[in-house]
């Protein structure tokens, strides 16, 4: 049987999956944003065990709203074993589309319906600060300079094309998830998606970036911190270095033959 073409394919019932820790003040206004903008997606929340009784609210909001799911885990383990543990969740389910969203607002719900609109010709969608149309608010320099860099690093290191490889309001096509080793990404900070964007680019899949307004959070911390950041230049440093070396050997075996 010939296979559909990707916009022929259905994006519906989406999931949104929302990592939180100490994020009780934040959520439950992310939430009503989120389902003013897109009535019909479902939430799931994946709580590391949030001191401030997040996970709790989470709980209370659920019983309320059944577009609203929990799940609940016993420690902080970092951004990106909570969105493959929320990954998961998903696939093991009906979702035809896995969403990753903030939950300190910086990512605007109202920017997620021309997310799922372009999924329509792609597998994955990033909302991108650093394409035409794209915007920065609120944000300390020093945070600005580092994103940047960060993105001109893994560019020059891995060489995917992609402006925003950092960029963490994106949307999954369920063949994606399903597809990548997910249990195999070891990634526990914001170094996770730039895995994840490459080795989605890696397996040929389509990426489109599409322009979104990030907004600096007004409650709460920043969960970013030195070791983030060594994590990410670290292991991006390395498959840079295994990606250009396999380059350099397929070239070779090339002129070779």
């Amino acid at each position: 049987m010939a296979q559909a073409p990707r916009g022929a394919q259905p994006i519906e019932p989406v999931l949104v999956v929302i990592p939180t820790y100490n994020e009780r003040e934040n959520l439950a206004p992310l939430l009503t944003r989120l389902h003013t903008a897109l009535p019909g997606v479902h939430a799931l929340v994946v709580d590391d065990g949030s001191p401030d009784g997040t996970g709790e609210l989470a709980d209370e909001l659920a019983e309320k709203d059944e577009r609203v799911r929990v799940l609940h885990r016993t420690e902080k383990a970092g951004l990106g074993a909570a969105y493959v543990a929320g990954f998961g969740w998903g696939l093991e389910r009906d979702y035809n589309t896995i969403v990753e969203m903030d939950a300190d607002g910086s990512h605007a719900p109202e920017d997620l319906p021309r997310v799922l609109e372009a999924l329509g010709d792609a597998d994955l969608v990033l909302g991108s600060r650093y394409v035409p149309g794209g915007h920065v608010v609120n944000w300390p320099f020093r945070r600005q300079l580092l994103s940047k860099l960060a993105n001109v690093y893994a560019g020059i290191c891995l060489g995917a094309g992609i402006k925003d490889i950092t960029a963490g309001f994106r949307a999954y096509r369920r063949e994606v998830l399903q597809k990548l080793p997910l249990d195999e990404i070891a990634s526990a900070g914001y170094c996770f998606q730039i895995d994840l964007a490459w080795r989605t680019a890696e397996q040929g899949f389509e990426v489109v970036e599409v322009p979104i307004t990030f907004t600096e959070r007004e409650i709460g911390d920043s969960k970013m911190s030195s070791s983030i950041v060594f994590e990410a230049i670290l292991r991006v440093g390395i498959w840079g270095a295994k990606h250009r070396w396999h380059q350099l050997r397929t070239l070779f075996s090339r002129r070779r033959a």
